[in-house]
């Protein structure tokens, strides 16, 4: 007697429409192609989890380097200051704090300036 896969198979089917819909044309409705499509997805998903941990730290240097800037200081400069200094401010944080809070930024910068001389 041979194995029949029925309903597994369709609730497999099912499981990889779901997730294939909203794609457009075949690539929600044919099997061999929301199969491609999905696997294609998941292997995107995969490596941008990872670009955007890349983008989003560049994105916090540039904002970092621009409020360096603004005060004379160069950011390779500012990051070795700071590491002197003791001060520990991830380069998100201090992107924030560039941002929402120029004064604190301007205080952190004199005390890297401090550490450098």
């Amino acid at each position: 007697m041979r194995v029949k896969y029925g309903k597994a198979r369709r609730k497999k089917k099912n499981r990889l429409f779901r997730e294939a819909k909203g794609n457009y044309g075949g690539r929600s409705k044919l099997w061999r192609t929301v199969q491609e499509t999905i696997l294609r997805s998941r292997a995107y998903a995969f490596r941008d989890r990872r670009a955007r941990k890349r983008t989003f730290r560049a994105l916090w240097i540039t904002r970092i380097t621009a409020a360096c800037m603004s005060r004379e200081l160069r950011y390779s400069q500012f990051m070795y200051g700071l590491k002197k200094a003791g001060i520990e401010v991830n380069r998100k944080m201090l992107s924030e704090i560039a941002i929402h809070n120029p004064a604190v930024f301007d205080e952190i910068c004199d005390r890297a300036k401090a550490a450098l001389a």
